[in-house]
């Protein structure tokens, strides 16, 4: 399920997006890995996915300081590579 959730995410479906937060954030078929949860929630979330913000926001709460700073320079970088 990672792979076929990954290439929808890098095609921009915040759906895809959010379900792949999902999986890192619970190291489900990947490794667990807050700061790329966050970063594909928010990328979610940017796009209006509700769940996205929540998930987002809740992943937040268990991160760093540096490590949300990571994970929303990690968003920028996707979105400066993969412009509408």
């Amino acid at each position: 399920a990672v792979s076929w959730y990954r290439k929808a995410a890098e095609q921009g479906d915040a759906d895809a997006q959010y379900s792949l937060g999902f999986m890192y954030a619970n190291g489900e078929g990947v490794l667990q890995d807050d700061v790329l949860a966050h970063m594909w929630s928010n990328l979610a979330a940017a796009q209006g996915n509700e769940v996205g913000r929540k998930n987002r926001d809740l992943y937040a709460g268990r991160m760093t300081p540096s490590q949300i700073e990571k994970a929303q320079d990690l968003a920028r970088e996707w979105l400066a590579a993969h412009p509408n």
